[in-house]
């Protein structure tokens, strides 16, 4: 198999003109329209919208897992998704070059597998590594997400919600991928679980991995992203740095967003201050 990672100058992902429609002749609906963004080598950017605005279907085109119209085009690492054969869609995904986590991770995980197994299942698809390289990435994973070595002989339904992201987020990195998609990955959680998660992808975010986090939340994308990009009914409305989308939005519907968390504004106006303040010379 071809090895799918190049030089760290060619973006994570690179969607342009992506158009997906759904249904049969005149009942066809259009999901996307005409979206274009891009993810930098190791650069986090924040999808947001609505439920129904498109944004997972996004994350299923760049798996390959959904229909596109003509003009449409997704890189992932430099290499063209659309279009690719069945094998080669194989090949792609078991490389694991991009990897996905999932909104609630109880269902993604096979409640017959161990943590353990569970972590190292993507690298014994890929069937390259030895045993003891796979227990030792393991090791290394469970340490990278702060999770407890103790509770590798458990299986999911012993976890606690945080405790199963945790693992989910592992098994994602242990192929040490260029692009991870996040979709929802705090929605199901608790408040408390919730916030440590967000400081977990907050500190992954400064490894190699470039991080395309789907919410409808802003504030969850807040304190990880670099760039956000806001779709509205199929379209991208508005892209900028999160700061700016937060304390400048251009748009109705970002308004809109921004509106319906009063905090958020005013909480990243304080760390913009924050930041200012930390990065000015020390009176001599």
């Amino acid at each position: 198999m071809p090895d799918l990672r190049r030089h760290h100058a060619v973006p994570a992902l690179e969607v342009t003109s992506l158009t997906v429609e759904f249904g049969r002749a005149r009942a066809r609906k259009r999901i996307l329209d005409g979206v274009d963004f891009r993810v930098g080598a190791g650069e986090a950017v924040g999808l947001i919208g609505e439920t129904g605005s498109g944004k997972t279907t996004i994350a299923r085109a760049v798996l390959g897992l959904v229909g596109t119209a003509a003009g449409t085009s997704v890189r992932v690492d430099g290499r063209e998704v659309v279009g690719l054969s069945a094998r080669s869609l194989r090949e792609f995904r078991r490389s694991g070059v991009v990897q996905y986590v999932f909104q609630d991770p109880l269902h993604s995980l096979d409640p017959d597998h161990s943590v353990r197994r569970s972590i190292a299942e993507p690298l014994f698809i890929q069937g390259t590594l030895s045993r003891s390289e796979i227990d030792e990435a393991v090791e290394q994973q469970v340490d990278q997400v702060q999770l407890d070595p103790g509770l590798l002989g458990r299986f999911p339904s012993e976890l606690s919600g945080g405790q199963r992201q945790r693992v989910a987020i592992a098994r994602a990195l242990i192929t040490k991928p260029r692009l991870l998609i996040l979709d929802e990955p705090v929605s199901a959680l608790d408040s408390a679980s919730r916030v440590k998660i967000l400081e977990l992808l907050a500190r992954v975010r400064s490894t190699d991995v470039a991080l395309l986090f789907i919410s409808h939340d802003l504030g969850s994308v807040a304190g990880v992203t670099d760039r956000t990009v806001v779709l509205y009914r199929g379209e991208v409305v508005e892209v900028n740095e999160t700061s700016r989308i937060i304390n400048a939005p251009q748009h109705s519907y970002t308004r809109l967003l921004i509106g319906s968390a009063p905090t958020l504004a005013s909480g990243a106006i304080d760390r913009e201050r924050r930041s200012r303040l930390h990065a000015a010379p020390l009176p001599s």
